[in-house]
């Protein structure tokens, strides 16, 4: 019975590899993670199932057992660790102390069939939990929070509207295998990871459908969409931003160079504007904000945040664009008027633009007078 569920799971995540291969709506980024945890969960599934085959009473398979056991304790909780690169992929090259619990785990399940560490298999080729089988349980969960605690940090950053749901997954994985931890004989882990990852695929290619290709910021139909869900009566604010003299930029350098440019524009937007911000690419060589925040002072201390940083990287590269800027706030109580609210920062923003015109010109000849040189 177990084996025909465990053929079935592993069916559905061959049909889950196709569905990722042929995804154009999830980020290539996020693919490779979700197919290395699906791949791992494939060869764990397998071994789990050499455990039932081997371990049926027959002697001459004790190996089989002994080393279906290893590499399914070894590999289990390398999951979460490879999840959580779905979000932050540089997290183990900034905490590489973070592998720790994960190669002691691995040790530890490589060496119990000859210390009972994690598990061991008698002289009769039954199953039995090793003196330390607190320790893999430890990691796992160990992993697991690293999963949560790093989804929840770069949503937090980012104001990425889906991590409660992600969260749910995690729990919802935790809980399923959390059953066969406290009755070995349940077999339902596998069952809910699979699931689960069905779930992040879901869940991970309508969130990534809601983002530009080349920006990694949300893209126009997310930014409608979260204008039709504003709440009346609550107060918002809106920001208009603008790369000045880009069409002199592609004009002159290409568009490939253009394409750059947005990307760096784009990448100081995101980081200068954190929760309670999220940052869309309007289109073309504009950009919006919208947030919660009405404080006149600490938007225009983002922006400043913006433009300094902006500033500081043109020093060292005078190609890097000035961005114009306009924003409006809606303190809420009146009836809401989204495109007026939306017109005014607009309006802001090519107003500082023509002011500014002069300026931003003289910067631009000079930047190409010495890349001529």
């Amino acid at each position: 019975m177990y084996l025909t569920t465990y053929i079935i799971d592993i069916a559905a995540l061959i049909c889950l590899i196709g569905l990722l291969s042929s995804s154009t709506a999830l980020n290539k980024e996020r693919k490779k993670p979700l197919l290395m945890g699906i791949v791992l969960t494939v060869i764990i599934i397998v071994s789990e199932a050499g455990t039932i085959l081997a371990g049926s009473g027959n002697l001459d398979l004790r190996n089989v057992n002994i080393i279906s056991n290893v590499i399914g304790f070894a590999l289990t909780p390398v999951i979460p660790l490879v999840i959580t690169f779905i979000f932050d992929r540089r997290i183990l090259k900034t905490h590489r102390y973070l592998l720790l619990p994960t190669l002691v785990n691995l040790a530890a399940a490589v060496l119990s069939p000859l210390f009972r560490i994690i598990f061991y298999v008698d002289a009769v080729n039954e199953y039995h939990r090793g003196d330390f089988f607190i320790l893999f349980i430890a990691v796992y969960i160990i992993n697991f929070i690293l999963l949560v605690i790093s989804t929840l940090d770069v949503g937090r950053k980012y104001n990425y509207p889906i991590m409660k749901k992600l969260l749910g997954i995690s729990l919802f994985t935790i809980f399923g295998t959390s059953i066969q931890l406290i009755e070995p004989r349940a077999y339902t882990s596998w069952h809910c990871v699979t699931l689960a990852l069905f779930l992040y695929f879901l869940l991970l290619s309508e969130f990534d459908a809601s983002f530009d290709t080349l920006t990694s910021l949300y893209n126009r139909a997310a930014f409608d969409k979260a204008a039709k869900d504003m709440i009346r009566t609550k107060p918002f604010s809106v920001i208009i931003l603008d790369i000045n003299d880009f069409k002199n930029v592609n004009d002159t350098y290409g568009h490939d160079f253009g394409d750059k440019v947005i990307q760096h524009v784009a990448a100081v937007i995101r980081d200068s504007f954190t929760k309670p911000y999220t940052c869309y690419r309007f289109g073309g060589d504009e950009f919006s904000v919208l947030s919660t925040e009405t404080d006149k002072e600490k938007i225009e201390l983002h922006i400043r945040k913006m433009t300094d940083k902006l500033k500081e990287m043109r020093e060292n590269d005078i190609l890097i664009p000035s961005v114009s800027y306009g924003f409006s706030v809606f303190h809420g109580g009146d009836h809401l008027d989204f495109n007026k609210v939306l017109k005014e920062a607009d309006d802001q923003m090519y107003h500082y633009k023509k002011d500014h015109k002069a300026s931003f010109s003289r910067e631009s000849s000079v930047s190409l007078t010495l890349q001529d040189i």
